[in-house]
């Protein structure tokens, strides 16, 4: 075993006793590993690291600067106990990955895409009900693709109308509280769920036809089907709204009915950040800067508190 793949050994398992999955890190800084060893290479150097981030040539430059930085944050650990290590400089590749401006959806498009949710054919009858109640559930709560399957039976609490998302993107666990037609909703689910599916080998709440547990694949996938049946997407397009922006609808519109209602969003906004599960309050900032109309809010606001007045 060579020695840089004992230190990213290391460098995984100490990050990951931390809280930090580095699922997909963890993946690319091993093939960064397999293409030093390859290479011959016992250290890192900022033309290996280069090197191998520029890889494919196809990629855009933001991701292979994404690359990069994983690696000058390996090499910095390595560079503790290997002089010879050379941390890649920050600009060596300075490109920034920027995100896409979120798609706010109206409403009459949240009705459409429920309603076409509802038609989807189904063997047992299941599966309408599955993605026209799953995609409800990420217009009500904002939650990441990824959380509702996750969900297990004893994670919806629909008594007292909470959810428990457990071990989030970032390691963390929370309470997500229901409005009372979204415990409903959930309610009708589970009642029509346990007719159609007996003995059911998953603890998933959601499931599919099989009885088994969604996949994300299979939903975005469904996403996009719907998508085109209804026009959000046109026929030949391969990007369009994404599931992502329902999440995005659900923090614009709060901040949105916050700013109209005259609350204090600065002071509320952690609020924001808890329930969506950020990781940093910066992360809830960003929506901020990247509505045109929240940001007009936003500026108004701080123009009427210089002058002394009520927003």
């Amino acid at each position: 075993m060579s020695k840089l793949q004992v230190a990213l050994d290391e460098y995984l398992a100490i990050h990951r006793a931390l809280g930090f999955k580095l699922r997909v890190p963890g993946r690319l800084l091993q093939r960064f590993v397999d293409f030093a060893d390859h290479q011959g290479a016992a250290y890192i150097t900022a033309e290996l690291a280069s090197q191998w981030a520029r890889q494919p040539a196809a990629a855009q430059p933001a991701q292979w600067a994404n690359r990069l930085g994983m690696v000058r944050r390996f090499a910095l650990y390595c560079s503790a106990n290997d002089p010879r290590t050379t941390v890649p400089p920050t600009d060596l590749l300075p490109h920034r990955y920027h995100r896409p401006d979120p798609y706010l959806y109206r409403d009459e498009e949240i009705t459409r895409l429920l309603e076409a949710a509802g038609r989807l054919p189904s063997a047992t009858g299941l599966r309408p009900h599955t993605f026209a109640t799953l995609l409800g559930l990420y217009v009500a709560t904002g939650l990441r693709a990824n959380e509702p399957l996750r969900l297990d039976r004893d994670d919806v609490d629909l008594v007292n109308g909470v959810l428990t998302i457990r071990d989030t993107k970032f390691g963390k666990s929370r309470y997500v509280p229901l409005h009372p037609s979204t415990q409903r909703a959930l309610q009708r689910y589970a009642e029509h769920r346990d007719r159609c599916c007996h003995d059911l080998d998953t603890p998933s709440f959601f499931v599919s036809d099989r009885g088994t547990r969604l996949t994300e694949w299979c939903v975005r996938w469904t996403f996009v089907k719907l998508s085109h049946e209804i026009g959000l997407r046109g026929t030949g397009d391969s990007r369009g709204p994404r599931l992502h922006d329902l999440r995005h609808r659900l923090a614009i519109q709060t901040l949105l009915k916050w700013y109209q209602r005259g609350v204090d969003v600065e002071r509320h906004l952690p609020e924001l950040s808890t329930y969506l599960g950020h990781a940093h309050i910066t992360d809830t900032y960003w929506y901020l800067t990247a509505t045109p109309k929240l940001l007009h809010y936003a500026l108004r606001r701080v123009e009427h508190s210089k002058q002394g007045q009520r927003p």
